[in-house]
C-alpha cells in the first residue's frame, strides 16, 4: 500500500546522548581543523560539498549561512558543485574538496588515491587528517538530518 510516508523520528531528540556525542565530535574536529591551520571558509566548503553530494537540504542551509558569515562569496557558493570546472578555488581548497568527495564516496579507491596525491602537494598531514575528519563528521550529520527529515524553515 502506497500512502503518505510514515512520520520520521528526530534522531537528535530521540537519542540525545548519542547526538550530543556527535556534536562534541564536531567541536573537536573544528578545533583540530583550526589547529592544523585550515580556515573556516575551507571547512565550510567541505561541509557544503559533502552535503550537496548527500542531498541534505538542512545541512546545506546551515552551512551556507555559516560560509557566508565566514566571508565566503555567493559567486563561489553558486559554482561549488562544479568546482573542478572553475578557477575560483585555491589549490588547498581544491585538494580539500577532492578529499571530501573521496571520503563521501569511500568505495571509490581510485578517487581516494588521486585525492591523497593532490592533497600531499599542498596540505600537511595534519591538514589532510582534519579535512577527512570534517568530511566524516558532516557525513554523519547529513544522515541524521536526512533520516530525521529535518525541515528547512523559512524563518532562518
Amino acid at each position: 500500500m502506497h500512502g503518505s510516508p510514515a512520520p520520521r523520528i528526530y534522531l537528535d531528540k530521540q537519542s540525545p546522548k548519542a547526538y550530543h556525542a556527535l556534536v562534541q565530535t564536531s567541536e573537536a574536529v573544528r578545533a583540530t581543523a583550526a589547529d592544523a591551520g585550515l580556515d573556516r571558509v575551507l571547512v565550510e566548503l567541505v561541509n557544503l560539498r559533502v552535503s550537496q553530494i548527500n542531498g541534505c537540504a538542512f545541512c546545506l542551509d546551515v552551512h551556507t549561512r555559516a560560509a557566508l558569515r565566514a566571508g565566503e562569496t555567493t559567486r563561489r557558493l553558486g559554482v561549488l558543485a562544479a568546482w573542478r570546472e572553475t578557477g575560483l578555488f585555491t589549490p588547498a581548497e581544491r585538494a580539500a574538496l577532492a578529499l571530501a568527495e573521496a571520503t563521501t564516496s569511500a568505495a571509490d579507491t581510485a578517487a581516494q588515491d588521486s585525492a591523497y596525491a593532490a592533497a600531499r602537494e599542498v596540505l600537511t598531514d595534519d591538514q589532510i587528517s582534519a579535512v577527512i575528519w570534517v568530511a566524516i563528521t558532516i557525513n554523519a550529520f547529513n544522515r541524521v538530518s536526512i533520516l530525521s527529515r529535518h525541515p528547512v524553515r523559512a524563518d532562518h
